[in-house]
């Protein structure tokens, strides 16, 4: 907690620190460690604290300067992009997206070209497989900021991945002539997502997209295949978490190995006095839970799944007990050691405060006593009825651990969630998993049809579940963020229930319902994005786009994060405002008199923008002309949005506006500086 702790507030800096200070906190932390010795038990206690917090904060900015690398300057000219393909990424709103590791970008020199660019293929282009050489035409930028003020940073994340560079393809990728060799790493890279990307062709087709693009997104975590509706069905069911590999299905591929292998070495009599049957079990479960890794892509919930999964088979081997808090705080220790910035994501959250929670629960779970010749019929209804109860009791408490992180970072809640995880559950774990386990090993040997149909045929089944939950009256809930404040409160509230034994345990309950309980910010009256090329206002209960089809991701963050729900309809957005190809103006009906202009390059018709800012308090213009005599009281311009990024605009009662800035938040950091901040 203490080095979590100390490498959060590493990421809460406004200014980055030098790295010199890094090192001195590290011989401070030694220093104190040193010194704990020669104390007594609490003050030891209280310097090993500090000296972890030191350690959290230097790890993190070690971090920084490992993965520094260049980003990508602001533009919209077309580069010529060559470079080999590292991965296909999962597809955005845009399309499908490629991971390209660049050769050469535009007119750029080799230092300052960035390591890593994804790029969005235009509808229809083909995917090339990883590893090849590829050339197009495409404009890239920097990754992009905040969606808006206090939102996540998804460009922080982009910089911990060596992404500086996204963009669009304006031309259809081309086998390109490559100028020598990749290095060694990014050939091994290739090769290891160019198996990846087989075999998850091969699963589409022999299931077809409507199924094998799930079963390959949970077998060699390549989503390019999964249907839209599917996404947004799992999402609603409360589901979505078994698209990406993480814990579960670690710990199904590891279980079931490590149980199957020690089953096996039960039933040989010779072979079970000879070794240790549980310990040569979690030696093979290990090195599954590893295969499936370097099978997965091993993205950042896969890694942490796999560091928890290896500690606890690493217990076993060490004949200690697997599953204990003790061995999930050296997963967490392993994990926040290994890439410091997960406390900022989270997924990292979400997944250590459930298995906290799911640890918790094993240890105050009561262990019936087992009769002695009890007829099967009975025993078979006993344990039927225990392991229903004790699946309610796993969903509804990982459910309850991990709901105000969904509620403060994606700012909904799925209804019938657990009862569809309670539907889903042994699906996944007794028929789906297994059998893509089974399919993935005797693929080299063309006999994993079998096993995949069979996979097939229980994806069948969690679609018709997540189809029928996603469809249900009051399917999702929208709740908006609360303040900043309440999602560190409620994470230690819920580490302190789980930590603690007895009744001082429930000390940490206030807490722990933070996010919940405390009142929520008032919703602004308009939001600008970054760019200034799309404008929201609030109406009632809901967001209004002036652009539907422009910035919709960002849009649609924005309204769910203050509790709106999204209305990317044109006939309601021309009820309240007089919009066409280039600008918007208030009719007399709009909830805000707020006028915008999106047009960089194509003059507006003669008049047309003094009749925005006559009509209007707010003008919100994309370029930088600011008309003299503009009747608006506050002018916003493509300038402002540079400086600060995208704007959240509250109105006073008096009249007055105010405007909050999503730069000032972030500060000068190195995942920040490609903003103007003059």
């Amino acid at each position: 907690m203490a080095f979590g702790a100390g490498s959060g507030i590493y990421f809460i800096l406004l200014r980055e620190p030098q790295a010199w200070v890094a090192w001195l906190m590290l011989a401070v932390a030694g220093l104190l460690l040193a010194g704990a010795r020669r104390t007594s038990a609490p003050v030891a206690a209280s310097l090993a604290l500090i000296a972890c917090g030191l350690a959290g904060f230097s790890a993190a900015k070690i971090r920084i300067e490992r993965v520094k690398a260049p980003v990508a300057a602001e533009t919209a000219a077309p580069q010529r992009l060559e470079g080999w393909v590292l991965d296909v990424a999962s597809p955005g709103q845009g399309g499908q997206r490629l991971l390209i590791a660049p050769y050469r970008l535009g007119e750029l020199v080799p230092e300052a070209t960035p390591i890593r660019v994804r790029v969005t293929l235009r509808g229809g282009a083909p995917i090339p497989a990883p590893g090849d050489a590829v050339s197009l035409t495409a404009v890239i930028n920097a990754p992009p900021p905040p969606a808006s003020p206090g939102a996540y940073d998804f460009a922080r994340d982009a910089f911990f991945d060596s992404v500086g560079g996204v963009g669009f393809a304006l031309s259809p990728p081309r086998p390109w002539s490559a100028h020598g060799e990749p290095p060694w790493r990014l050939r091994m890279a290739m090769k290891i997502n160019r198996l990846r990307w087989t075999m998850t062709e091969r699963i589409v087709g022999i299931l077809g997209p409507e199924t094998g693009g799930l079963a390959a997104a949970m077998t060699t975590g390549q989503s390019a295949y999964i249907p839209q509706r599917q996404v947004d069905n799992l999402r609603a069911s409360g589901l979505a978490h078994i698209i990406s590999i993480s814990g579960v299905h670690m710990a199904i591929v590891g279980g079931f190995t490590f149980a199957g292998l020690r089953l096996l070495i039960a039933a040989w009599p010779w072979l079970a006095l000879r070794i240790n049957g549980k310990k040569a079990a979690a030696a093979v479960g290990l090195a599954a839970v590893l295969a499936y890794l370097v099978l997965s892509g091993a993205p950042p919930p896969a890694v942490r799944a796999a560091v928890t999964a290896s500690i606890a088979f690493c217990a076993v081997l060490a004949d200690r007990q697997a599953i204990s808090l003790h061995s999930l705080a050296v997963a967490a220790f392993v994990v926040l050691l290994l890439q410091p910035e997960a406390v900022t994501q989270p997924g990292f959250q979400m997944s250590f405060a459930a298995t906290a929670a799911l640890v918790a629960l094993a240890g105050v779970w009561p262990r019936p006593v087992k009769e002695i010749n009890t007829p099967w019929p009975i025993r078979l209804v006993q344990g039927a009825g225990t392991w229903i109860l004790a699946g309610a009791a796993i969903s509804l408490v990982a459910g309850l651990a991990t709901a105000p992180f969904a509620i403060q970072h994606f700012n909904r809640v799925s209804t019938w969630g657990l009862i569809s995880n309670l539907l889903v559950e042994p699906i996944s774990s007794l028929l789906m998993m297994p059998a893509l386990a089974v399919g993935a090993v005797l693929m080299p040997f063309g006999l994993e049809v079998g096993p995949l149909r069979l996979a097939g045929f229980a994806i069948g089944l969690i679609n018709r579940i997540a189809e029928a939950a996603a469809n249900a009256p009051y399917a999702q809930v929208i709740i908006a963020s609360g303040p900043a404040w309440t999602l560190p409160a409620t994470f230690l509230g819920l580490l302190w229930i789980c930590l603690c034994r007895g009744p001082l345990r429930w000390l940490g309950l206030p807490l722990a319902l933070a996010v919940s309980l405390v009142p929520k910010p008032a919703a602004p009256d308009a939001w600008v994005s970054a760019d200034g090329a799309a404008v929201a206002v609030r109406a009632g209960r809901e967001a209004l786009l002036f652009r539907p089809d422009v910035k919709l991701f960002g849009a649609e963050l924005w309204s769910r994060r203050r509790g709106l729900a999204p209305v990317a309809s044109q006939p309601a957005r021309d009820a309240a405002y007089d919009c066409d190809r280039q600008s918007c103006a208030p009719r007399p009906s709009a909830p805000v008199r707020l006028a915008a202009t999106w047009n960089l390059k194509r003059p507006l018709p003669p008049g047309r923008l003094n009749a925005l800012c006559s009509a209007a308090e707010v003008a919100v213009l994309r370029n930088d002309v600011r008309p003299e005599g503009c009747a608006a009281p506050l002018v916003l311009t493509g300038a402002d949005f540079r400086r600060g990024g995208s704007a959240e605009l509250y109105r006073a009662p008096d009249g007055r506006w105010r405007v909050v800035w999503a730069q000032p938040s972030r500060g000068r950091r190195p995942w920040t500086w490609g903003l103007d901040l003059r």
